[in-house]
């Protein structure tokens, strides 16, 4: 571990969805390695439109150090069609560049959106990883997050020739 860093967890303006966007294109073309079948550049558009959305709502915090943003989060309170017994908070993605990682950022971004979502009512607060990213397991496990939920998958292909 190469010790905490005390990055800056503040929130962005309309000016940062660029680069919010590059840096989650970074995020999911790193989880292409686990299984992801997001692609990456191909969703540039899409997913700055979703950073304007999460920045005009006030859900998402960005680390910045030495004046460069080095990660960040977003999340939301599910709306929940139907009745349940817990209202659930969602962590929708985490992420830290990797010169970055293993210096506190991730937890101080994981904490801030945890925070957030409690005081916005959120009695449970979920998050996804892919089942082969080892190190994001263990670090949400670190943070005391237990599997709830499995997913399980088929291609429809066959083998038949």
């Amino acid at each position: 571990m190469s010790g905490t860093v005390q990055a800056e967890i503040t929130t962005a303006s309309l000016d940062d969805a660029d680069t919010l966007a590059d840096l989650w294109v970074d995020l999911a073309s790193g989880q292409r390695a686990f299984g992801s079948y997001l692609c990456a550049a191909e969703n540039h558009s899409a997913i700055r439109e979703t950073m304007v959305q999460r920045i005009v709502g006030d859900n998402l915090y960005v680390a910045e150090l030495d004046g460069a943003f080095v990660g960040f989060v977003t999340f939301t309170v599910e709306p929940g069609r139907f009745a349940q017994t817990a209202t659930t908070g969602v962590v929708e993605n985490l992420y830290v560049e990797p010169g970055s990682r293993r210096r506190g950022i991730g937890s101080a971004l994981l904490a801030a959106a945890e925070g957030r979502l409690e005081a916005e009512g959120a009695t449970v607060v979920t998050i996804e990883a892919m089942a082969d990213n080892d190190a994001a397991r263990e670090f949400y496990a670190d943070h005391g997050y237990t599997p709830h939920r499995v997913e399980l998958k088929k291609r429809t292909e066959t083998d038949t020739t």
